[in-house]
């Protein structure tokens, strides 16, 4: 089925050509009009945005991602707290909460916290300044597409905003234990969380597309379905890339191992087993939510006594200090958010493979397709206990006046955190659509068949 996508106010400059695209979220194959800059277009079924213009999509990112580089370096080379208590001193940089993770045996734990603050945002700040500076050479350099792709992926991984956000409890819980002193790495890690966001906002990703494309850094040559100017054809075996949205149409009739021509992605009408893995990945979740919740996380000793801390135990600790709103925090974001991503995908997997009434085929589609994209942002903000407490566990260690230990309860919350976020990406909510499609027609031949056997009966 062709639509037209909701078409914004008709703008003076277009910097866009009308586009055939794929709607991510319903499938929808429709034409995203041409665009001036600072515009959008949606889709016409679910509202999902399919395009996103920008006045300067190269430039501006490419500045405030240089300047988000050079806070990186700052933050991971500065220190971040000193806290001093019994006349001992002790300070420490970002690097001490996964060095003191792996001395303590927790080394799964380490290298999650390392991906997701270290790896993930420094493969995203130097892909991106690589393509973008790329692009303004008169020689681009080689394999722009392949490294945009891994730069789109690192995205969902990339944390450090996550881990301010920790490092603001870490700071609150220690008050009572330890006096603190904020170093620069604090105040850096701030700002780079602003101009991250900003980065990101600032960037259009179908422009940096579109700039590989005329750079001839293409993973094949394009075909007549792309290579039409303004790309408006169809043909019902085409299909959308989910890397960068370029329609086409697979070399191979059944799409078995075809590839985008643009980017080089694996080109899929819906991606292979999203339902059985989405299943596995919730079902191995739940499981693991249970010991998340039952071994502790942290265990604070002081005097050489101290009783381990679990989850829920230490929403209870801030409750009993009057620290209501950072209670609230963590409890919404370490209990809530993994239960409600759990519901959330099992809600979506249940509708789309249950048989429903014409009426409830299509009910609340849109609303599902929505709490899809809440689903799938909302999981990685989980992982502000376990920054939280990798950072207390590498600050307070004072012997016997006042040490603090990460649990295995951690190791099991952050297996959660990260099968719940491959969970949603491996979900497909165009399957949601699909299903309201099909089952759409099924309560009539359910009614004639019904009626067939009463006849056949009578």
């Amino acid at each position: 089925m062709l639509r037209a996508a909701s078409q914004p106010p008709a703008a003076e400059v277009p910097v866009t050509a009308p586009e055939l695209r794929e709607c991510p979220g319903c499938g929808l194959f429709q034409i995203v009009p041409a665009l001036g800059p600072d515009m959008r277009s949606d889709c016409a079924r679910c509202g999902t945005v399919l395009r996103l213009t920008r006045a300067d999509p190269f430039d501006r990112s490419l500045a405030l991602n240089i300047a988000a580089l050079v806070l990186f370096v700052i933050l991971w080379l500065a220190m971040l707290m000193k806290v001093s208590t019994a006349g001992i001193v002790h300070s420490t940089t970002l690097a001490s909460g996964p060095i003191e993770l792996v001395a303590r045996g927790l080394w799964p734990l380490a290298g999650a916290v390392a991906l997701t603050t270290v790896a993930a945002p420094l493969i995203r700040l130097v892909g991106i300044i690589y393509v973008l500076v790329g692009l303004k050479l008169p020689t681009p350099p080689p394999n722009l597409r392949g490294v945009f792709r891994v730069v789109r992926y690192m995205k969902t991984w990339a944390m450090l905003e996550v881990l301010l956000l920790g490092v603001f409890v870490a700071y609150t819980k220690l008050g009572d234990l330890v006096n603190i002193e904020i170093g620069p790495a604090v105040y850096a890690l701030g700002l780079y969380s602003i101009v991250i966001v900003w980065a990101e906002t600032a960037l259009d990703p179908h422009a940096v597309w579109e700039g590989i494309e005329r750079s001839g850094q293409t993973h094949a040559p394009m075909p007549s379905l792309a290579a039409t100017p303004a790309r408006l054809d169809f043909r019902p075996e085409a299909v959308g890339c989910e890397s960068c949205g370029l329609v086409s149409v697979p070399e191979h009739g059944d799409g078995h191992d075809a590839r985008c021509p643009r980017c080089g992605a694996p080109l899929h009408a819906r991606k292979p087993y999203s339902l059985q893995r989405t299943w596995a990945l919730v079902i191995a979740a739940a499981v693991l939510y249970v010991p998340a919740n039952i071994y502790p996380v942290l265990t604070v000793m002081q005097g050489g006594a101290g009783q381990p801390s679990t989850i829920l135990g230490g929403v209870e600790e801030l409750l009993a200090s009057k620290m209501y709103p950072l209670a609230l925090l963590v409890f919404f974001a370490s209990i809530l958010v993994p239960m409600f991503k759990l519901i959330g995908l099992a809600v979506m997997l249940g509708a789309t493979m249950m048989v429903t009434t014409e009426r409830g085929a299509s009910i609340l589609l849109r609303q599902r397709t929505t709490l899809y994209y809440i689903v799938a942002w909302v999981g990685r903000w989980s992982m502000v206990d376990i920054f939280m407490e990798s950072l207390l566990g590498a600050l307070v260690q004072f012997g016997r006046v006042v040490t603090i230990e990460p649990g295995s309860g951690a190791l099991a919350f952050c297996a959660v955190v990260f099968v719940t976020i491959v969970a949603a990406e491996a979900f497909d909510p165009r399957l949601m659509w699909d299903a309201a499609a099909r089952n759409a027609h099924r309560p009539l031949a359910l009614r004639q068949a019904f009626r067939g056997r009463i006849a056949a009966a009578r």
